[in-house]
């Protein structure tokens, strides 16, 4: 069938379809982008296509068929979001904070920040033995084993570090 693609497309001719999609699959992306995850985009203009296809009879040649496209993606990028199961945490399941008005957790929070900051400051070595320590919960001798370095090593590097430390966060403790 020869002729414009929107009268192809319109009069059902299977190639329009490869030749739409080839066309126009990276401007329905593009615009479904604003729409939708970006992990659902794909899924999404599938079914665009799809639609196309099944409604490819109400199609008017005479009209723009981007407008037309971009209409299609619109309507199912809506019915896509409509039907995901939105999680949400019941207000029952959310606790008071323990202190009645959180500013404890908040102090806390701060203080998590500062440490945090501190031992960026530190040298890897130093850091490494003090992270697998306290956040990893490991022995100097699982420290050992796992870095592949002598106990004392280990031992020496946690004592700089916490040294270390205590003198980058004690303007903090004053």
């Amino acid at each position: 069938m020869t002729g414009t693609l929107e009268i192809r497309l319109a009069a059902g001719d299977d190639a329009a379809l490869a030749e739409c999609y080839r066309t126009h699959a990276a401007l329905v992306a593009a615009y479904l982008h604003r729409l939708v995850p970006p992990q659902d985009v794909e899924d999404v203009r599938q079914v665009v296509f799809s639609e196309v296809w099944r409604s490819r009879h109400r199609y008017d040649p005479a009209r723009s068929l981007e407008g037309w496209l971009l209409g299609i993606a619109r309507n199912r990028a809506i019915d896509h979001l409509r039907a995901r199961a939105l999680t949400t945490v019941p207000l029952e399941s959310i606790c008071e904070p323990v202190d009645g008005d959180g500013r404890d957790t908040a102090d806390m929070l701060g203080s998590r920040d500062q440490v945090q900051r501190a031992l960026a400051v530190l040298p890897e070595p130093q850091r490494e033995a003090i992270e697998l320590a306290y956040y990893g919960d490991l022995t100097q001798r699982e420290i050992a084993e796992r870095l592949h370095v002598p106990l004392g090593t280990v031992k020496a590097r946690t004592a700089r570090g916490l040294r270390r430390l205590s003198s980058l966060l004690s303007p903090i403790a004053a």
